[in-house]
């Protein structure tokens, strides 16, 4: 569903990503592990469009998307859920679920897509009508989630979706992102600093170094790699 090959970029003079390549499998959940600055946030902000890289391809369903605009991507089905969650904090949780379903590909299905969201997360249907800036972390990140999902993406990219939040709160989330693909085949990209956690649960994972893809393999193959476990793991 996802073929990225050779992906350059550079924020001015430093470069931020180096020959990157990787492939993403319809229904697949595919991890992205590394230290801080090694190029995640910046390579799931390239394939979504907000940046636009110097070299590279970028293929999602067999349609080359690499300097395509980030609101073309989002029509096309690719979904992003950005790290630090950026809900609209003065607005309450059913509108900014709505903003989610302004992309024409989700308007005529809106209203099933908020049921669907509401089951997902019964405590945003308990909230529907507060300001999403006074929920707490946790729920602020499964309505962050929600609303990716009322825009009916093929495939979603998460970026650190466990960042500050109580280990229940975490478990819950990933409980969540398994039912995803489980029951509904979505395909996943999960870009995670919790690296147990984030390949116990990916089909394959990539690890990032420097702007640079250094291993990659099945999740419970990188997790009892000894260089992973040394590097991310603590172990």
């Amino acid at each position: 569903m996802l073929s990225v090959r050779d992906l350059d970029l550079f924020y001015g003079d430093a470069q931020a990503l180096d020959a990157v390549a990787l492939e993403v499998g319809e229904g697949e959940i595919v991890a992205i592990i590394g230290a801080n600055g090694a190029g995640k946030s910046s390579l799931i902000r390239t394939i979504a469009g907000i940046h636009r890289p110097a070299r590279g391809s970028i293929r999602f369903a067999g349609r080359e998307i690499a300097g395509e605009p980030s609101h073309r991507v989002c029509e096309m089905g690719l979904g992003q859920v950005a790290e630090g969650r950026q809900i609209f904090p003065t607005m309450t949780v059913l509108e900014n679920l709505e903003m989610g379903a302004a992309l024409k590909r989700a308007r005529q299905g809106a209203k099933a897509q908020l049921e669907r969201a509401f089951a997902l997360f019964p405590r945003l249907a308990e909230r529907r009508r507060q300001a999403a800036g006074t929920l707490s972390g946790g729920e602020q990140q499964m309505l962050a989630i929600a609303r990716c999902l009322m825009g009916r993406p093929r495939l979603v990219m998460l970026d650190e979706p466990s960042l500050g939040l109580a280990p229940v709160i975490v478990e819950d989330v990933f409980a969540v992102i398994a039912r995803l693909r489980r029951e509904e085949g979505l395909t996943i990209v999960l870009v995670e600093q919790n690296v147990a956690i984030s390949l116990a649960l990916a089909d394959r994972g990539y690890v990032l170094e420097n702007g640079r893809i250094v291993m990659t393999g099945a999740g419970a193959a990188l997790l009892a790699d000894d260089r992973v476990r040394q590097a991310y793991v603590g172990l």
